[in-house]
């Protein structure tokens, strides 16, 4: 074993130096704590971007810029204020409603034996009398225009002759249109049907007759066909036309013939042009024993009249044709009487809208007040035809 021993001197030495290192380990933190300076935060460094208009509070990232509220447009003046009229303390306000009625009124003149337009007439040749009152002729020009007209034809298993002469009647109508006119086919048996609709083009009437071969039913609603067909023309402006092209005889429709009778008698600016069929097997067969034949014979003089009356009350034509090299000249009368007429315009005398039916009659007249006198070159007296309305239902007030 080894035994160290130290000098009273060495001891001392040894002795100072672990206390001055106690010493300096107790005061350190103290000293550190003292030596350090407060942390001040950092200066805000200068921003190289400059403040936008609009201004607003920073932020970590910047200037955050708020935009300022747009000035308020200027506000137009006020619009000048209408003057106010204020009627006297004695008078109560009221209204002033002025509507005076026209009536027009489309006259055809023709020759009895050919058929022809009579031209050169003059507004004093004219005398116009609504329910027996003369009226005062204000307007008078000559029309000669494309028409609108709708064909309704009878289209029935009945006899192969009436189905033949509506095919010539309804043909020769399509070759005598014009490029301007606009013409449509309905056929009718129990029911009706649109075969064309309005067109311009002949060729598509020709090829719709083409077709009418094989017929559906025996029944013929003429009555019901007639109605269909008129309220479908009241629908366009303008005036309008029916050629229609049947025997004349009904069977089955719910409309009476009073009632198709008013309703053609009022429908306004609708003109019927009839055309009867049948007439060679008529012919032919009239007349024959039988009572079955007998009745059948009454039957169709009532279909004539019906056809007649259809056109008369209407300003139209009635044609029978037996032949069909009949069928040019009537239906050359009949573009004669359309294309070719005269308006005359009157301002009623009785104002009334009152929804009442007004008769109407036309005459025509001399420089002097006679009935007017017609002569050929060889002053021979010449017939004539009148055509016009029968009448016309007055408008409705509606108040």
């Amino acid at each position: 074993m080894v035994t160290m021993r130290l000098s009273l001197p060495a001891l001392r030495r040894n002795l100072s130096l672990v206390l001055l290192l106690l010493l300096s380990i107790a005061s350190a933190p103290l000293g550190k704590a003292q030596n350090q300076a407060p942390t001040q935060p950092p200066a805000q460094q200068p921003s190289d971007q400059n403040a936008p208009e609009a201004g607003g509070p920073t932020g970590d990232t910047g200037v955050i810029a708020v935009p300022k509220k747009s000035k308020p447009a200027e506000t137009p003046p006020p619009a000048p204020v209408a003057p106010k009229v204020v009627n006297p303390p004695e008078l109560n306000n009221y209204s002033l409603r002025v509507d005076v009625p026209e009536v027009t009124v489309d006259v055809g003149v023709l020759l009895e034996k050919t058929g022809q337009f009579v031209p050169g007439l003059k507004p004093t040749n004219f005398r116009v009398y609504e329910n027996g009152v003369e009226q005062k002729v204000i307007g008078f020009k000559r029309v000669e225009a494309p028409i609108t007209a709708l064909m309704l034809v009878e289209f029935a298993s009945t006899n192969y002759w009436f189905v033949y002469d509506m095919q010539n009647a309804a043909w020769s109508f399509a070759q005598s249109l014009r490029p301007q006119d606009y013409v449509a086919l309905m056929t009718f048996d129990l029911h009706t049907q649109v075969v064309t609709d309005f067109t311009q083009d002949k060729r598509q009437i020709f090829n719709a007759i083409n077709t009418l071969i094989i017929p559906g039913f025996d029944e013929r609603n003429l009555f019901d066909a007639l109605s269909e067909a008129e309220d479908r023309l009241s629908r366009i402006d303008g005036h309008k036309y029916i050629v229609l092209i049947a025997s004349g005889r009904d069977t089955f429709s719910k409309l009476t013939l009073d009632q198709i009778l008013k309703k053609v008698r009022t429908t306004p600016d609708i003109t019927i042009f009839s055309i009867s069929t049948g007439g060679a097997i008529r012919a032919m067969t009239e007349g024959g024993p039988g009572f079955r034949q007998q009745m059948r014979d009454i039957d169709y003089l009532q279909a004539d009249n019906q056809m007649k009356t259809f056109a008369k009350l209407t300003g139209g034509m009635w044609f029978e044709p037996r032949f069909v090299g009949e069928l040019p000249d009537d239906f050359a009368a009949i573009n004669q009487a359309i294309r070719s007429k005269y308006e005359l315009v009157y301002r009623p005398s009785d104002p009334k809208q009152d929804g009442t039916y007004r008769k109407l009659h036309v005459e025509l007249v001399d420089d002097e007040g006679h009935p007017l006198r017609m002569q050929d070159e060889k002053h021979k007296p010449l017939k004539y035809e009148i055509i016009a309305r029968d009448g016309y239902r007055a408008r409705q007030e509606v108040e």
